[in-house]
């Protein structure tokens, strides 16, 4: 919600500014210089970017908009770790097959909606279980594993983040395209009269100010933004991997939810009292 408010801001400080001036808003409205901007904008991103970049690029820009990891999805993770961990504990490795086989529909895993919607989190984490499961790494070869896995994520991640930086990088470029066109068209309009001149004037000014504002005013922050959240996720993940490798060394499940907790963002991370109460609120004693 903060970056909508914020959108709203940078619009309305421009805007007000302008008429505060004395200025008219019609003038800025010039739907061929937006048609230039917008499709050109379009075309490089299609030009520049896989398909499977893009639809990221779309997901991770409508999260951005909604604000980003929570406090209580933090809660959520730690208190379906405790379970399963606590599950692994007492009724073996082994107890955890069938819900890793089948997460969506686990009496565990449905628990937690924040988890079992996002099908990343899902298979990160049924993917670090399993090979313990299986038998296949030993707990000190578990590390190298999950590590590779996050630095996959990690690089996945940027793609959307280069993909906006190549737009707002672009967009001033794109605004002068606009405004070189407005003037050619303005040359070709010369004896019509000073008023036909000075109305394709104000539209080719009108591209170099759009170009320029929707970069610095809109697409750079919300890349900003894009970048704090993934960072916050790529600690949610090394959360679930700190977590799964305390556990298969032999921890406690309590003291390794609690390794887990500590690598979440602080934004995310409930005390370590609140832990208590939440594993406990999970059915489960915490000790």
């Amino acid at each position: 919600m903060l970056p909508i408010i914020g959108f709203i801001i940078v619009f309305a400080a421009t805007l007000g500014g302008f008429v505060l001036a004395g200025g008219h808003p019609a003038v800025l409205l010039h739907v061929s210089e937006f048609v230039v901007i917008g499709g050109i904008a379009i075309g490089i991103v299609v030009i520049s970017t896989p398909f499977s970049t893009l639809k990221l690029t779309m997901t991770k820009v409508m999260g951005a908009l909604k604000g980003g990891l929570t406090k209580a999805e933090g809660a959520d993770l730690l208190k379906l770790l405790f379970e399963i961990f606590t599950l692994g504990r007492k009724g073996g490795v082994i107890a955890l097959e069938e819900h890793l086989s089948t997460p969506k529909t686990s009496s565990i895993f449905s628990k937690y909606p924040s988890f079992v919607n996002n099908h990343h989190r899902i298979d990160f984490l049924c993917n670090s279980l399993r090979p313990i499961v299986d038998g296949r790494v030993k707990p000190d070869q578990l590390d190298e594993v999950l590590e590779h896995d996050l630095e996959a994520k990690e690089e996945e991640a940027d793609g959307p983040i280069h993909v906006l930086q190549l737009v707002g990088d672009s967009l001033p470029g794109v605004g002068i395209v606009a405004a070189v066109l407005g003037i050619i068209n303005t040359m070709a309009a010369i004896a019509e009269g000073p008023e036909a001149v000075g109305e394709k004037v104000a539209a080719a000014l009108t591209g170099t100010l759009l170009g320029i504002f929707v970069a610095y005013g809109f697409v750079n922050p919300l890349t900003s933004r894009i970048k704090a959240n993934n960072g916050m996720e790529l600690l949610y993940f090394k959360a679930i991997k700190k977590g799964v490798i305390a556990f298969a060394t032999g921890l406690a499940p309590i003291m390794a939810v609690e390794i887990s907790r500590r690598c979440l963002d602080h934004t995310v991370q409930p005390a370590a009292d609140e832990l208590e109460e939440m594993v406990k609120g999970a059915g489960a004693t915490a000790s």
